[in-house]
């Protein structure tokens, strides 16, 4: 580049690490060698595996320097940054662009000429008495987890976890693993409240086998310290006792100071343009402290990752040193995904809950198949919900299962980011060997079931609405009589599929004129049974995800009896067996 195109000498001053805040820094300095680069920390450290922390606590990371990503000595060394830890910023002055930070020496203050404001969230304490017991601790630095593991290796024996998000979920995975009594708190009907119910509830499973004692549709009333331990009281009655207590029950934007400064928020949280723009001139923001405008549905809300938070970073670093070649950063989709011992359950765009709230009329499915061939070895089933509109626009999909969850997820993602249709999942060329997927992958099975619902081949019928099906519909189990051995709906007509075309004046006769609605254990053999009886002139649905979706959802497995439930999910394999058949 000659000398006189280069960007002129500046001074950017990045207020926050980790996250968004290095990433602009890193950046930046890789793009403008002669700009003097200032970080300011509030915290020990600047550059940390955030997401990594329970899994300290627990033990599986065993010592905490295996977070520490950088250090403000190998930043300086390798990149210039002059990093300061321990600057709490607590002023900002626009006019003068001036930041004013409180240090263990007293106030200083820092000059800019681009300001990138990063400083994160803050853990939700909620009004309830007790949380200053010193049993309880949040999950968000590498001093709390340290501090828990310190407890756990002291003799601690019983943990209550105060809310069931991502971070919820694996603090109580990891104290159980590590051989606590663990009892996990969540105020929304289940745990990972994005979840769908009936994927929700097949986590809540895999809690229980661990040992994990779920309080779901129940919140904390107070912390009650004692001399021994502390007790955890809860709304329904229950009492809990703790060694320690998590403190996980969501993060707010920590934006106030800027907030006061004349920075536009919304709802507590930054408001920014496309590039990280604020409302103030050479003020940027990113990160969690800022409002995001959601990719689906297009409501504006902060977005707590750390994926979208390392991006944005690096993409206002190219807005404030090249901002002519500058891409904007893009809307969240919001891709996430846990682990729970042996299940991984994920989720991208938006669910059901979110989509009403926006007035977006869609389409649901649900589907079991195998994540790899169902005749080798090694099989499980992905549980996989995708949620799509009339016009074919993907607009969410969710999964759970022991392998290939992350796999779908991400091709899923790729597909939302990249605009395809539903029915484009079909012509997707993706691996394929026994060991690792299936001639028709999950995603294409996704494709074909969409593009069957919205061509009218098939129409869908839904567990979570059983009640009004029982009511309106005869119900037509089409699984074998083995299978049906193990629990039948109450009032549902049984004929295998195999035998249906022989036997549609039987069905004629009990459903009387009223339309049926065809169940199976997975959704497959009910979309032949389907098309049986469209062609005969019979009004028809098929149970999305069958047998499988209806025991994992709520409300709608209790038409079982308990003893018949356990004997469905047990023979519960059609799915991966019968993948390839949509």
């Amino acid at each position: 580049m000659p000398a006189r195109d280069l960007p002129r000498p500046q001074r950017i001053v990045v207020v926050g690490g980790v996250a968004t805040g290095m990433s602009a820094a890193a950046r930046a300095r890789r793009l403008d060698e002669s700009a003097q680069i200032v970080v300011l920390e509030r915290g020990e450290h600047v550059s940390f595996a955030g997401c990594g922390l329970p899994y300290h606590v627990g033990g599986e990371i065993e010592t905490a320097d295996a977070l520490l990503v950088q250090t403000p000595a190998t930043l300086a060394a390798s990149l210039n940054l002059d990093v300061r830890p321990h600057h709490d910023v607590i002023a900002l002055d626009a006019d003068a662009r001036t930041v004013t930070a409180r240090t263990p020496g007293g106030e200083v203050t820092v000059g800019y000429d681009a300001l990138v404001l990063a400083p994160g969230a803050r853990a939700v304490r909620p009004p309830i008495p007790g949380l200053d017991s010193p049993r309880v601790r949040t999950l968000r630095t590498v001093p709390d987890a340290v501090t828990l593991r310190s407890w756990v290796d002291d003799g601690a024996r019983r943990a209550v976890v105060l809310g069931a998000g991502f971070i919820g979920l694996e603090a109580a995975e990891q104290l159980a693993a590590a051989g606590l009594d663990v009892a996990l708190v969540e105020l929304a009907e289940h745990v990972l409240p994005p979840l769908e119910p009936e994927m929700a509830s097949l986590v809540t499973a895999e809690l229980e086998r661990l040992g994990v004692a779920v309080h779901a549709g129940t919140g904390a009333t107070a912390v009650v310290p004692g001399e021994g331990c502390d007790v955890v009281e809860l709304s329904d009655g229950t009492r809990l006792p703790a060694d320690l207590v998590v403190l996980s029950v969501g993060v707010r934007p920590d934006a106030a100071v800027f907030e006061a400064a004349g920075v536009a928020t919304q709802h507590g949280a930054i408001v920014v343009d496309e590039h990280g723009r604020t409302n103030l001139p050479g003020i940027w923001a990113g990160g969690d402290a800022v409002v995001s405008t959601d990719s689906v549905t297009g409501v504006l809300r902060p977005v707590p990752l750390a994926g979208p938070a390392n991006r944005a970073g690096r993409l206002i670093a190219d807005a404030i040193v090249r901002p002519e070649t500058a891409r904007p950063i893009p809307p969240a989709l919001g891709t996430a995904i846990v682990r729970v011992g042996d299940l991984a359950a994920g989720i991208t765009g938006a669910n059901r809950a979110a989509l009403a709230a926006a007035g977006i009329p869609h389409h649901t499915i649900h589907l079991h198949p195998a994540q790899h061939a169902g005749w080798f070895p090694g099989a499980t089933q992905v549980h996989l919900v995708v949620h799509f509109g009339h016009d074919g626009r993907i607009l969410g999909a969710q999964a759970v299962g022991a392998d290939g969850v992350d796999k779908r997820l991400d091709v899923l993602a790729t597909a939302m980011r990249g605009g395809l249709a539903v029915d484009d999942l079909i012509d997707l060329d993706l691996a394929y060997a026994p060991p690792f997927g299936a001639a028709k992958d999950p995603v294409n099975l996704a494709g074909m079931a969409a593009a069957n619902v919205l061509d009218g081949t098939l129409t869908v019928w839904h567990a979570a609405d059983l009640d009004s099906v029982l009511a309106t519909s005869l119900v037509l189990d089409v699984r074998t009589r083995a299978e049906v051995a193990r629990g039948l709906l109450p009032g549902a007509l049984h004929i295998p599929h195999t035998e249906l075309r022989g036997r549609l004046d039987e069905v004629r006769a009990a459903a009387a004129g009223r339309p049926v609605a065809v169940m199976c254990q997975s959704g497959v053999r009910s979309h032949i049974a389907h098309r049986i009886l469209v062609g005969a002139g019979i009004d028809s649905a098929s149970l999305s995800g069958g047998m499988l979706t209806l025991l994992a959802t709520p409300g709608a497995a209790a038409r079982l009896a308990a003893p018949a439930r356990d004997e469905a999910r047990a023979g519960a394999r059609d799915g991966a067996r019968d993948g390839e058949a949509a």
